[in-house]
């Protein structure tokens, strides 16, 4: 793998063209090959992190350094963080994805026209995929990982921070791939910190890239989805919203709210905004606060939730469109569901939602009325998480409408095409 560290300016054009030249053959070679031999190379990655991980962890420490250095707040420390268990983590989530059923061949549908002619629709790979992403090392491998298993090429350019990490797990895949016979030009890291790379990539490099996927903060992907000449999955930003409705369970409301703001407050499943019913604000709402001031967490209330617990700072309007990847909930007491689910409607980015209520039919109305890409009801929004939904891992969550949504799996990493079985027809 070519190292661009240390490329003149001039080359970065032609060498980020080359790693596209390279993920196409890849690309190609992965669609010829059976679901076991992708499973054979998806089980010996597993096993090469695991055998890397002093050399990994010693690289994510060089990261680690480097970050505190600058200074990086908590929650990029957090995302950048490895440890043997965050490893053996990654490690597992490979081996979750070698164990999903293949989805390349899959027949989607298939009918029998008046004619005769049989007709299939049949799942292929994207092809080529370019995942630009920022400090969470364990995106490399979750990235190429199911890149593999869907019959894809992976390019992949990590953030500045975690390149010593990003680094080390891209050789342990490569060289797994190469002892197993598959391409290692399916997993490639953009080895440059030059930001022009990206540019680079957006552009297409000359048809060999098929889609771009940005994880990472607003600025990230808002350059990304105005900049790219492929198309892109991605979100912006995670506003998660919890609803705890007047029919709420309250042992389930202060474990649920506590679990969605406080598990990891960094991911884009964080609930960041909670609201709650008046009918129970007043007995239910200073319970659900003592439990998340006591874990650390900040709350900025509305003029009626400051009534109610008056140690909340004072939200503003900034605080109901405010991704705080950080232990700060915003809170408001609504008069009923239906101005909750107005509430939401004008706040939500399309991420994660959640109402917490024993109640049916305001479960079944809150599913029919919200139109974000995960929805949950008497669970945490943590769990919005392609691991959690049983797809071994996720390449990130997709609040577009077009293609995919939600987690977005190895099954969402493939079109199709159709297969036209004729007995001799022809067109009048």
């Amino acid at each position: 793998m070519t190292d661009t560290m240390t490329a003149p300016a001039q080359d970065l054009g032609e060498t980020m063209l080359e790693m596209g030249r390279r993920a196409r053959a890849a690309s190609r070679a992965l669609g010829r090959m059976t679901p076991a031999d992708r499973t054979r190379g998806l089980m010996a990655v597993a096993a090469a992190i695991r055998a890397a991980a002093p050399k990994i962890l010693s690289a994510n420490e060089q990261d680690m350094s480097a970050a505190r250095e600058k200074g990086l707040d908590a929650a990029m420390l957090d995302r950048l963080a490895l440890d043997a268990t965050r490893l053996e983590g990654i490690a597992a989530s490979v081996e979750a994805v070698a164990g999903l059923g293949d989805p390349i061949g899959r027949e989607l549908a298939r009918w029998t026209r008046p004619n005769g002619l049989d007709i299939a629709r049949v799942a292929v790979p994207l092809g080529v995929i370019g995942i630009i992403y920022e400090s969470r090392p364990n995106v490399t491998a979750d990235a190429g990982a199911l890149c593999l298993r869907s019959g894809n090429a992976a390019i992949l350019r990590c953030g500045s921070e975690s390149t010593h990490s990003s680094r080390a797990i891209v050789a342990a895949m490569r060289d797994a791939l190469k002892a197993e016979g598959l391409p290692e030009d399916a997993v490639q890291l953009v080895m440059t910190t030059d930001r022009a790379a990206v540019g680079h990539m957006l552009a297409g490099l000359e048809g060999n890239v098929d889609v771009i996927v940005p994880r990472g903060g607003r600025s990230l992907v808002e350059r990304v989805q105005k900049d790219a000449r492929v198309p892109v999955i991605g979100h912006l930003e995670g506003l998660c919203h919890v609803i705890v409705d007047k029919a709420a369970d309250p042992d389930k409301a202060v474990s649920i709210v506590l679990n969605a703001k406080m598990r990891r407050t960094g991911i884009c499943g964080s609930a960041e905004t909670l609201l709650v019913d008046a009918a129970v604000a007043a007995t239910l709402l200073p319970k659900i606060a003592a439990a998340l001031m006591e874990a650390g967490c900040e709350l900025r209330g509305d003029d009626r939730a400051r009534a109610i617990v008056p140690d909340m700072a004072t939200a503003t309007e900034a605080d109901w469109s405010t991704e705080y990847l950080a232990p700060i909930l915003a809170v408001a007491v609504v008069d009923d569901l239906t101005a909750a689910l107005d509430h939401i409607g004008t706040w939500s980015s399309g991420h994660t939602e959640c109402i917490i209520t024993e109640d049916a039919a305001a479960a079944d109305r809150f599913f029919a009325s919200v139109d974000s890409a995960i929805l949950l009801h008497n669970a945490s929004t943590q769990f919005a998480d392609g691991g959690e939904f049983g797809m071994g891992a996720e390449i990130g969550i997709a609040t577009g409408r077009i293609h995919a949504r939600g987690p977005v799996g190895a099954d969402q990493l493939t079109t199709y095409k159709y297969v036209v079985r004729g007995t001799g027809q022809v067109r009048p």
